[in-house]
């Protein structure tokens, strides 16, 4: 990878925007397409350059990068007519980093090899907070030479990256990690909600318990958002509850069975039933505030 590298940013939500945002001051060129093109105006101001799709982003960049919502919008950005594996430069490194299928980054794997390009599914752990300090877990799937090409742009918005295996080995991992985080976010909110039903301050029961063994990211950065009410998303409940669905589905392919994983879904579903899956996963607690 050049020093200074063309760029093409596809996604600039409330992580895209701020991952976007370090690769543009870091000196690279970048080149940016989102759904509404107001949630890129701040990268726009910075000096990057607006497309009006994804496949002429990718026109531009000899790496192209992708933070979408859904599966099916990766596939239409990815694998559709005019999209970004008809329209990359030859040689290009395409990057999705976003929460998707394992079995649809192979696909796109297979698809961008038979242009000659290369192709990594590497997606991040961290939510907003990470994005914007630059400290994102980063999980790839593909070949090595691909991660050394990409090492140094992860590097610019990530901690701790790393290669799995092939294709579809970060998506693997990250349904690890959000399998784990759906659990546990049922863990903390129960506790805080046992906590206020026994008449104790949910905020000193929360500095109390956070740093021991039942603490988690979560519980240190979520619990207090909800205590106070605040559940502005940092990473969506519509988001988790895609990726609970990915994780079932992937584990009943391979026949385990995640009783854990099925509570968290019927309580996310409730969540949604509310009204909001535009809210942050920390909304999950507004559930236990009626009981």
């Amino acid at each position: 990878m050049t020093e200074k590298t063309s760029i093409a940013f596809v996604g600039t939500g409330v992580m895209g925007r701020s991952m976007a945002g370090h690769l543009l001051a870091a000196g690279h060129a970048l080149h940016v397409h989102n759904r509404t093109r107001e949630k890129a105006r701040s990268l726009l101001d910075s000096g990057a350059h607006w497309h009006a799709c994804a496949g002429a982003a990718a026109a531009h960049a000899d790496v192209v990068i992708t933070m979408l919502g859904f599966p099916k919008d990766v596939e239409e950005s990815y694998l559709g007519t005019g999209g970004i594996i008809e329209n990359a430069r030859p040689g290009a490194l395409l990057i999705d980093m976003t929460t998707s299928s394992p079995l649809l980054a192979r696909r796109i794997s297979e698809a961008a090899a038979t242009r000659g390009l290369q192709a990594l599914d590497a997606p991040v752990s961290g939510g907003d907070v990470g994005a914007r300090e630059a400290r994102l877990v980063i999980m790839a799937g593909g070949q090595p030479d691909a991660f050394e090409r990409a090492r140094p742009l992860f590097a610019v918005m990530g901690k701790n990256i790393a290669l799995l295996g092939p294709a579809g080995s970060g998506q693997h991992c990250k349904m690890a990690n959000q399998i784990a985080c759906a659990v546990g976010m049922v863990s903390w909110c129960e506790a805080l909600a046992y906590a206020r039903k026994t008449g104790l301050d949910p905020e000193r029961v929360l500095g109390s318990i956070s740093g021991g063994a039942a603490g988690s990211w979560a519980m240190t950065n979520l619990g207090p958002r909800a205590l106070k009410g605040d559940f502005a998303p940092g990473f969506y409940v519509k988001h988790l509850r895609k990726d609970i669905g990915i994780a079932l589905a992937s584990a009943q392919e391979m026949g385990l069975e995640l009783p854990g994983l099925e509570c968290a879904r019927r309580l996310y579903e409730l969540v949604s039933a509310r009204g909001w899956d535009e809210l942050g996963t920390q909304a999950l607690y507004k559930l236990y505030l009626s009981s």
